[in-house]
């Protein structure tokens, strides 16, 4: 589990295909312990694991497999390509995000940036298939970054980006047209899943009865 709060930028500097998955090669600086094999680690908010450490300690090589190049920015970002690192969250951390799990849920685009004093609005188009999930007030997560959408139109949505953000985390470079990974609030998940269940349950209980 991860909290949406990056801990650290690293460069995507290698991409070798491996049959329909791919072997990620990432540098990163200063991100507090040493890693340690078999970790999870979020990568612009994908979920994988530390499978090899570069022996000059200057980074690690993760395995990413055909669902995840289908589903995220990882199989397409031009190299080397500046991403988000987040280590996961050990039990009793703090919860200074929200609950953030790695499982993409498709990617969006940055539509627009704009200056907000020393704030900068950005504004997303999303798939349609997510528009159920994204709420006004709500948590969306970005590239792996925790953010609040402030406003959520049919196919867009917008969040503000304090100056903090902009510079500890690659979206303080994201131009519009940039694609970005997408994590729906998995609260809102499952409470729809469940109104979905208990639909269909009450839906199956009145065929029955004939009601």
């Amino acid at each position: 589990m991860f909290t949406g709060l990056v801990e650290a930028t690293g460069q995507l500097t290698r991409r070798d295909r491996v049959g329909p998955d791919a072997r990620l090669e990432i540098k990163v600086g200063d991100i507090g312990e040493p890693l340690v094999l078999g970790e999870s680690i979020s990568i612009d908010g994908c979920c994988l694991t530390v499978q090899t450490i570069l022996p000059d300690g200057s980074g690690f090589v993760c395995d990413a497999s055909s669902e995840t190049l289908a589903r995220t920015t990882l199989g397409e970002l031009t190299l080397p390509a500046t991403i988000n690192l987040e280590r996961a969250t050990p039990l009793g951390g703090r919860m200074g995000g929200h609950i953030v799990t790695g499982h993409i849920d498709g990617t969006g685009v940055l539509l627009e940036r704009e200056p907000v004093g020393e704030m900068s609005k950005l504004t997303f188009g999303y798939p349609a298939n997510l528009a159920r999930f994204i709420a006004e007030k709500g948590s969306i997560c970005v590239n792996g970054v925790s953010l609040t959408v402030n406003g959520v139109g049919a196919d867009r949505f917008d969040v503000m980006i304090i100056p903090h953000t902009a510079k500890v985390t690659s979206l303080g470079i994201l131009s519009p047209g940039g694609k970005v990974n997408l994590e729906v609030d998995v609260l809102a998940r499952y409470i729809l899943r469940a109104r979905e269940v208990d639909s269909h349950a009450a839906l199956t209980a009145s065929t029955k009865s004939g009601t």
